[in-house]
């Protein structure tokens, strides 16, 4: 395990402009969660007797920066001794510094306020399937791989398995074999409404009244020495509710595709 700088964190960023960034970020966004719309949050408790280093969270994705920011307020508060709740912003004078968060390079490196984003926490990768829009196949930057393990050495990282914002996209390997080869503790979050209440990128409030929840979940039970990696991402994405038995939509779809097959046959 890297050895922890009292200064600065695991990429050199110093704390005292992390902290400043987080509380700037916090203020701005805070209306978006506890005014315009009203985050729910729920599970809370399972992050309190957690270690500072080797947590992984991993959730589905909505918006680019909305989920990000919200889970910044989620652990800022509980940093704080608030649970379930980010009505006292007064967590965001003592704020979790040592939170990183995966994000897609390409994303980060557009505009100003992304670069911004960046600097709170961002481990950036690139996309080994998608980049400018088009499909791609590329080998996977081990280096990139190294970066989030420091990051996870140091502190709480969070990711998203499936690499976009689609809902009941596969999960990517990837994730689960980070988690075989480093053996975080893995808390599984559920979110929803994001998409409904902020635009793609989650800057603008798209729609106010919504009630978004976040919803962290008790560690995944893994057994490092016997799952495989498939296994693995199998329990990610049921706990993060995105496998296809979750799916109503697609479940009705099947059904009506049933039921004009039996109309047809008994047609015939």
């Amino acid at each position: 395990m890297a050895k922890k700088n009292i200064f600065t964190d695991a990429f050199g960023t110093p704390y005292f402009l992390k902290r400043f960034i987080i509380f700037i970020l916090g203020v701005v966004s805070y209306r978006r969660f506890n005014g315009f719309n009203k985050l729910k949050i729920t599970g809370t408790e399972h992050l309190v007797d957690l270690p500072d280093s080797n947590v992984l969270f991993v959730s589905n994705h909505q918006t680019y920066f909305a989920d990000v920011a919200a889970m910044y307020h989620a652990f800022c508060a509980v940093n704080n001794g608030y649970l379930n709740t980010i009505k006292n912003p007064i967590y965001l004078l003592n704020p979790k510094i040592d939170f990183y968060y995966v994000a897609a390079e390409e994303t980060m490196n557009k505009g100003i306020l992304p670069k911004i984003f960046k600097i709170a926490g961002a481990v950036t990768v690139k996309r080994t399937w998608r980049a400018a829009g088009k499909n791609v196949n590329r080998m996977v930057d081990m280096s990139e791989v190294d970066n989030i393990m420091k990051a996870l050495d140091n502190g709480w990282v969070a990711t998203f398995p499936q690499g976009t914002t689609a809902a009941f996209a596969q999960g990517r390997r990837g994730t689960a074999k980070l988690i075989k080869n480093q053996r975080p503790i893995v808390i599984p979050i559920k979110i929803n409404g994001f998409r409904r209440a902020f635009d793609k990128k989650g800057l603008r409030v798209k729609v106010t009244g919504v009630k978004p929840t976040m919803e962290f979940k008790a560690p995944l039970d893994i057994d490092y020495d016997t799952e495989n990696a498939q296994q693995i991402l199998v329990k990610i994405m049921t706990a993060i509710e995105q496998t296809e038995d979750f799916n109503v939509l697609h479940n009705y779809d099947e059904e009506l595709k049933a039921k004009k097959l039996e109309q047809k046959d008994s047609d015939n």
